[in-house]
C-alpha cells in the first residue's frame, strides 16, 4: 500500500510539474583594450585606451549598453607632444544580428569627451558601431568592436574618432 501511495505520489507531481524555461544570462560586465585614432583633430593625434563594458538584454535582439575609457593620446599642439587625459563615456544601443554563440552586432552610442589638456575641453559625440561576440562558455565571450565617432563642442572643431576594440565580458 505505502509503495502504491508514493508510486501515484511520484507520478502526480511528474504530471502537475510545468515545462521547463530555459534562463539566459541577460547582464554583462568586461573590460575592453583598444585604439583610438583622433586623426590630428584639436591637436590629438592616436592612443591606446582601457574601456569597462557593459550590457543589458531588453527584448527582440535589442541590448542597452554601456563603454568607459580611459585613452593618453598626444597633444600635437605642445612642442613636447606630451600625453594627455582623456575620458570617454558612452550609453547607446545595439541590435544583434544573431543570438547565437557567436553574435554580430549593429548599433549606435551617444558619448562624451573630455581632454584635460592646458585646459579642459568637453565634447559631445554621437557614432555607429559594429562588432561580434564569440561565446567561450555559457557565460564568457570574447569580441571586437569598430566605432567611428563624430565629438562636437562650442568654438571647437569637430572632433573626429576611429575606435577599434577587442574586449572580453562575463554574463550574468
Amino acid at each position: 500500500m505505502r509503495t502504491l501511495l508514493c508510486t501515484l505520489g511520484f507520478t502526480l507531481a511528474l504530471l502537475s510539474a510545468s515545462p521547463a524555461h530555459a534562463q539566459f544570462a541577460n547582464r554583462s560586465l568586461g573590460l575592453s583594450l583598444g585604439y583610438m585614432d583622433f586623426n590630428r583633430t584639436n591637436g590629438l593625434d592616436d592612443a591606446f585606451f582601457v574601456g569597462v563594458d557593459a550590457s543589458l538584454y531588453i527584448e527582440n535582439g535589442f541590448e542597452v549598453v554601456s563603454l568607459s575609457k580611459i585613452a593618453f593620446p598626444r597633444d600635437t599642439t605642445d612642442r613636447n607632444e606630451k600625453r594627455v587625459v582623456g575620458l570617454a563615456p558612452s550609453i547607446g544601443i545595439r541590435y544583434l544580428l544573431m543570438e547565437e554563440s557567436i553574435r554580430p552586432y549593429v548599433g549606435s552610442d551617444l558619448s562624451y569627451l573630455i581632454v584635460f589638456k592646458n585646459s579642459v575641453s568637453n565634447f559631445v559625440g554621437i557614432g555607429p558601431n559594429v562588432g561580434v561576440d564569440f561565446f567561450v562558455s555559457d557565460s564568457v565571450s570574447v569580441g571586437a568592436r569598430a566605432q567611428y565617432n563624430f565629438y562636437i563642442a562650442l568654438n571647437e572643431k569637430t572632433q573626429r574618432t576611429l575606435t577599434l576594440s577587442a574586449g572580453a565580458a562575463a554574463y550574468f
